[in-house]
């Protein structure tokens, strides 16, 4: 991937090593960040790193994040700044000798100071934003989130001003001197893939669940 020529937005976001490879354009950030389901928020709590795994949504210029409201970690994330990162993991390279063995992945790395979503309206609608994201159409048929379960919830947000992407693709690099080495070489892709649905034990009738859900998710409709 060609590198953005305006560059990154700040110099702590810069891919030095092997910058062929970056890119701080909106389209290739935003295109990675909505189609990875899952990131790491990096936070110093109480003087020292920790990470957290969650899922997250990109919506306009911020990505947001949610947990418990007793999650001593969002608490702390909150006013500081924070890195967030996402890496989807395309293949496995095999090159000829184990220096040169790599993998390919489409990566991203987000530096900015977190801010709660504290309306009520607003804290709504994103969550309502991550279960679309997951599963298209299924918000409009949940049951409303009562205003409790709101209270309970801590939104982050984290703007996208200082992010960059980094991309990996293609076969392994090995040097023209290990090209005769007789092992075999090259990708071996990696997919996430859905598996059929499984009904909890007191889900409704087959007949209540919406085909078009799952078609959309490209898994065959429960009965």
């Amino acid at each position: 991937m060609p590198s953005d020529p305006t560059g990154p937005a700040s110099e702590r976001v810069r891919v030095r090593r092997q910058p062929e490879r970056a890119g701080y354009d909106r389209a290739t950030v935003d295109a990675i960040l909505d189609a990875v389901p899952i990131a790491h928020l990096g936070v110093v709590q109480g003087g020292e790193p920790r990470v957290l795994p969650t899922t997250f949504v990109r919506i306009d210029d911020a990505v947001f994040i949610h947990g418990g409201r007793q999650n001593a970690l969002l608490a702390a994330a909150v006013g500081q700044t924070v890195c967030l990162t996402v890496t989807g993991l395309d293949g496995l390279v095999l090159a000829r000798s184990a220096f040169h063995h790599s993998m390919n992945y489409r990566s991203v790395v987000v530096l900015g100071v977190a801010f709660e979503v504290r309306a009520a309206a607003r804290k709504a609608a994103v969550l309502d934003r991550l279960v679309e994201r997951l599963v298209p159409g299924r918000a409009a048929l949940l049951r409303p989130t009562r205003p409790g379960e709101l209270r309970a919830t801590r939104v982050l947000g984290l703007p996208l001003d200082e992010v960059s992407a980094k991309v990996r693709s293609g076969p392994p690099l090995d040097p023209a001197a290990d090209r005769s080495f007789p092992v075999w070489a090259g990708e071996i892709p990696l997919r996430q893939a859905l598996g059929r649905p499984r009904a909890a034990p007191d889900a409704p009738a087959p007949a209540a669940a919406p085909r078009r859900i799952f078609a959309g998710l490209g898994v065959p409709a429960p009965g």
